[in-house]
């Protein structure tokens, strides 16, 4: 199915979103990681769009949505959150699944403990948890806080696809789309990632944002984790954890990848399926 590219207002900031299968009854969110941008969804919303709606949005300051006045203020999950359910309100969707890969996922956590309690149906949650390793998290901040600017958008591909080695196997159109997607041309005419450097504010205005134990316990939902096999993010420690707390969450292990799995294979999008199929 051809998608369609989309603007809203949610909470006087304007939203892009991406709508893949529209026409269908159910409507799946898929929401993206902290630096990217709601086109990594593209493979598994192409295939989930054979029986789902589904809306990926870009979070505000990433991709094609507006840049935050007040980032200290609206870059956390909280607003990520009130955004969501905005969002939903405004296409008329009393329930959605949730499809959330790394800071997509703990909003989904967030969102589900709070601002859309009752109404994520079913959470699947790529590669994070309601616990982050911290190294990761430092790991992450030092490319996201200071995206780095060059002459040509193959050398910003280049760049991509060291950064983002870890997500496993892709091919090369793969990472062309995955680097035609996240640049931004600077004034003088170098290129640079695809969103406002100053979303790392969370980090520092909201320093227990991703501490989301407390939001899990209250969870009663259907959930599924995807754990990168190298996942440097999510621990094996706590990955067990969340099978025996909160909703209780089966843990299913993607071989050959650390954070966070691509989903763009046959095997991942059959286990995303027949989770929220059930």
């Amino acid at each position: 199915m051809i998608p369609s590219s989309n603007y809203i207002d949610c909470l006087g900031r304007e939203l892009h979103y991406m709508e893949w299968g529209a026409g269908h009854d159910e409507t799946l969110i898929a929401w993206h990681g902290l630096a990217r941008t709601g086109r990594d969804m593209d493979d598994i919303a192409a295939f989930l769009s054979q029986r789902y709606r589904v809306i990926c949005p870009d979070t505000i300051g990433r991709g094609l949505s507006q840049w935050s006045p007040v980032p200290e203020k609206e870059y956390c999950l909280a607003f990520y959150a009130d955004q969501a359910r905005a969002l939903l309100d405004q296409l008329g969707l009393a329930q959605v699944h949730w499809l959330g890969t790394s800071m997509g996922g703990a909003i989904g956590i967030h969102a589900a403990a709070g601002a859309l309690r009752g109404r994520i149906r079913r959470l699947v949650l790529n590669d994070v948890g309601p616990q982050l390793a911290d190294a990761a998290i430092q790991r992450i901040r030092s490319y996201a806080g200071s995206p780095p600017a060059f002459d040509t958008v193959s050398e910003l591909e280049a760049y991509f696809r060291t950064v983002y080695k870890p997500y496993g196997a892709m091919e090369d159109w793969q990472w062309r789309r995955l680097a035609e997607t996240s640049t931004r041309r600077l004034p003088d005419g170098r290129v640079t990632p695809h969103y406002d450097p100053r979303m790392v504010m969370q980090f520092t205005e909201h320093a227990d944002d991703y501490a989301l134990w407390p939001a899990w316990d209250t969870l009663d939902l259907p959930v599924l984790c995807l754990r990168g096999e190298h996942s440097d993010l999510l621990l094996p420690e706590v990955a067990d954890a969340m099978r025996n707390r909160g909703p209780r969450a089966l843990v299913v292990t993607i071989a050959g990848c650390g954070h966070a799995p691509t989903l763009n294979t046959p095997e991942q999008y059959a286990l995303v399926e027949r989770f929220f199929a059930a």
